[in-house]
């Protein structure tokens, strides 16, 4: 009986797979307007995200250097100076 369970469980996911895909298929078809229109605001939403998660590894937003010394995550010149430092 477990062989039989087995192969009605492999059937089954086979249907739910196909069915997925004819509804995601006919979705895709008949909303395509709405999911255009929606486009625009979904690439606004993302600057906030992008802002949120590009900072993670440096610090935020945390300016308390040394006069002289490059900020975490900037090189410093080869001169010495950081970039856009008054001489």
């Amino acid at each position: 009986m477990g062989e039989h369970d087995h192969r009605m469980r492999k059937r089954g996911k086979i249907v739910l797979i196909g069915f997925l895909l004819v509804a995601s298929f006919f979705l895709l078809t008949e909303h395509t307007a709405h999911f255009l229109g929606v486009l625009p605001y979904l690439i606004l939403l993302a600057c906030p995200l992008m802002h949120l998660f590009m900072h993670h590894g440096r610090g935020g937003h945390q300016h308390s250097h040394e006069p002289g010394q490059a900020p975490a995550g900037l090189p410093a010149n080869p001169n010495g100076r950081i970039e856009g430092e008054p001489r």
